[in-house]
């Protein structure tokens, strides 16, 4: 008995020493280190550092409900509601070359069932310090305050451009693809633009030539702090139509950001274009007022109306009213 009970405790023994070297072996995966996202200052608000990298990326956009009026609208209707979605992604990074940029935005409108599909590419471009390239839009874009004005008739290109920016002073030069819009499907524009600023004044001279219809257009706009409000005016000379300005031989436009509260402000706007499409003795003039309210941070709202009056026309008054949640 006492050799039989010898046996069975050395067995047990071994059982037992086998089990804790088993179990020794069975080790967890200690969990890997959590990189969190740290906040980048260097481009400005709203960047952050893409995990394991020194890109800093900024993800914004609005969203916008909108309802517009005005004669033959969304016809035989005067009136129109539509809802717009937008997002940009925005990456940004230091290289001895200077700042990278690789800016993407996608546009989407809902108006009813059948456009709810009318997606679209809104900007899409590489930039390197003053070097752009890509599909952007371009300086005949910029307008005055206000929804008044129209000082161009394309403005956004696949194009190539360098703007050397010594900050109050700034010159610039593109290279645009005008594709479907002139006589050819592939046709070229130029655009070269000086700006220069000094305290609440800056200024603006602006040409484009359209190498396909051999024509081109001058645009000059002033933009000035005075009171408690922004007065800015523009004018435009073509030498016929082509890409850039293809509305009138001339025009000129004016208005004033009147600025009633931090959260509310006033834009009374006025344009007239001479010998419209190049027609000698028709003119067009359009006057309005735009407010906008801030109702709160990231949301705000916009009224339009304008009178327009044209020769060749009769004439109408049309405006919108937009509330916008911005992010």
């Amino acid at each position: 008995m006492n050799i039989k009970s010898l046996l069975l405790g050395s067995a047990a023994a071994l059982a037992a020493v086998s089990g804790a070297q088993a179990a020794d072996a069975i080790v967890a995966a200690e969990p890997e280190p959590m990189e969190y996202v740290r906040v980048c200052d260097a481009f400005g608000t709203g960047y952050f550092y893409i995990p394991g990298t020194e890109t800093c990326l900024k993800i914004g956009g609005f969203i916008r409900v909108q309802g517009d009026f005005g004669r033959d609208e969304s016809a035989p209707s005067d009136w129109d509601v539509f809802s717009r979605a937008y997002i940009s992604f925005d990456a940004k990074s230091d290289t001895e070359f200077g700042t990278l940029t690789g800016f993407y935005a996608l546009e989407a409108d809902a108006d009813n069932d059948v456009a709810d599909a009318d997606y679209k590419i809104d900007e899409a471009y590489i930039q390197l310090g003053g070097l752009k390239a890509g599909f952007f839009y371009s300086w005949w874009d910029k307008g005055l305050n206000g929804e008044t004005d129209s000082l161009s008739s394309n403005s956004e290109f696949n194009s190539i451009a360098y703007l050397y920016d010594g900050g109050s002073f700034q010159a610039g030069v593109a290279i645009d693809e005008l594709e479907d819009i002139t006589t050819r499907n592939n046709g070229v524009g130029i655009e070269g633009i000086v700006s220069a600023s000094l305290g609440g004044v800056s200024f603006d001279l602006l040409g484009g030539f359209d190498t396909e219809l051999e024509e081109g257009a001058i645009r000059a706009l002033l933009s000035a702090d005075l009171g408690p409000g922004v007065f800015q005016l523009a004018g435009i000379w073509a030498s016929d139509a082509n890409a850039y300005f293809s509305q009138s031989e001339w025009t000129v436009a004016a208005s004033y950001a009147f600025k009633v509260t931090d959260k509310f402000k006033i834009t009374p706007g006025a344009q007239y274009w001479s010998d419209l499409a190049f027609v000698d003795g028709v003119d067009k003039w359009k006057v309005g007022v735009t407010a906008d309210y801030q109702i709160t941070e990231g949301l705000s709202s916009r009224l339009s109306v304008q009178y327009t009056d044209a020769d060749n026309a009769d004439d109408s008054v049309g405006g919108f009213l937009r509330l916008q949640r911005d992010f």
